[in-house]
């Protein structure tokens, strides 16, 4: 374990021209100074990335980890510039999903010690999805909402609760108003409901979409679908899988700018065999492969992806997005999704100090998660 880095300064990256220095009290940064630089290092300075949509890495699972698989995924994210993240569950039995909710409470009472990417709370996607845009998950372990399925659901004994949800599901609107009530985070995805649906699952508190074109019903000139109407109703923000396989580069780029990088998240949907190269591996009951970084499952489907947040931040600076704005896309925004955006996403006096650091050519140089040195081996 990496002992905590106590009062050090840290003046060696140039951002905009500036060289910044930041001065760490403990986990927080407790001052930031930025003044002409007198040196050509060329490296910036930015927030650690914040993923709110992560399945796994390095050959584990969310839904199969112990606390011990949890550490070592997370380990695997802080090497890639991730800081904070929410372990994301696929459709699973109730057993299953109490036995990892427990395993995510022992890693968040013990995390902070560790230079990990920092567990938040947890991400169960689909447990209330449309079967017909079910994707790589599982419509056998669906829910229905009769009144009392959400509040059954296993919760951490603190942190950031979110789910996805397809609001045209039987009580889907009263779904958005129960979660809300018990404090969720409601995300449309898996959905192909109807502009009217979007609208009310909207005034009922649903504000944000699941990894954007992706398991929903896209764009036609005739009829917006849930794509269209997520970037025409302001209020509405989405994340994004920016690996170039499960969005077209461009139209990758032209959603991100038609929306604005202010409202849009990057995602990585991670899954297991992250980290692993190409090959064949089990996962969520069936064989998935892995071709040229694209996944895919037996029905066909592509599965989840295997990049890292880092690999998402470089496709965006790749497609001319500046710095600042890819920044804000991957740490302000989530920080702001989760409200956590007074604690993390930015480099501020009094945040924590979650710190990645970049070089010339855009490679992570330096990774501190709450003023600890992660060993980017």
């Amino acid at each position: 374990m990496t002992d905590q880095i106590k009062d050090v300064i840290l003046s060696s990256s140039v951002n905009s021209g500036n060289a910044v220095t930041v001065a760490f009290d403990g986990e927080t940064i407790a001052s930031v100074i930025s003044g002409p630089s007198t040196g050509t290092s060329g490296l910036r300075l930015a927030a650690g990335y914040i993923d709110v949509h992560n399945h796994g890495a390095v050959g584990i699972d969310v839904n199969e980890a112990d606390t011990d698989g949890l550490i070592e995924i997370a380990a695997f994210l802080a090497r890639h510039g991730v800081t904070a993240w929410l372990p994301t569950l696929v459709p699973d039995s109730d057993e299953n999903y109490r036995r990892v909710i427990e395993a995510i409470d022992r890693l968040m009472a013990i995390q902070s010690d560790m230079p990990i990417a920092q567990a938040v709370g947890v991400h169960y996607e689909g447990v209330f999805a449309n079967e017909k845009m079910c994707g790589a998950l599982r419509p056998e372990f669906f829910k229905r909402f009769t009144g009392g399925e959400a509040a059954a659901l296993p919760r951490l004994k603190s942190g950031v609760h979110m789910t996805t949800f397809a609001p045209e599901v039987e009580g889907g609107i009263e779904l958005v108003r129960e979660l809300k009530r018990l404090g969720w985070i409601a995300s449309i995805g898996h959905t192909r409901a109807d502009i009217e649906t979007l609208n009310a699952a909207f005034s009922a508190g649903a504000s944000h979409v699941t990894h954007f074109f992706n398991a929903m019903t896209g764009i036609h000139h005739r009829d917006v679908g849930v794509a269209g109407w997520a970037l025409t109703t302001a209020g509405v923000t989405f994340d994004i899988i920016a690996d170039g396989l499960h969005v077209n580069p461009k139209m990758l780029d032209l959603a991100c700018r038609a929306k604005s990088p202010e409202n849009v998240l990057l995602i990585s949907d991670s899954v297991a065999p992250t980290g692993l190269g190409d090959g064949v591996f089990e996962l969520w009951g069936e064989n998935i492969s892995v071709t040229n970084g694209r996944t895919q499952n037996e029905r066909g489907s592509i599965a989840g992806s295997v990049i890292t947040m880092h690999d998402a931040v470089r496709r965006m600076l790749s497609l001319g997005f500046s710095t600042s704005e890819v920044e804000q896309m991957a740490s302000a925004n989530p920080a702001k999704l989760l409200s956590l955006d007074a604690q993390m996403g930015a480099v501020e006096a009094s945040k924590r100090a979650d710190l990645v650091i970049r070089d010339e050519n855009n490679d992570i140089v330096r990774v501190l998660v709450g003023g600890r040195e992660v060993d980017l081996g």
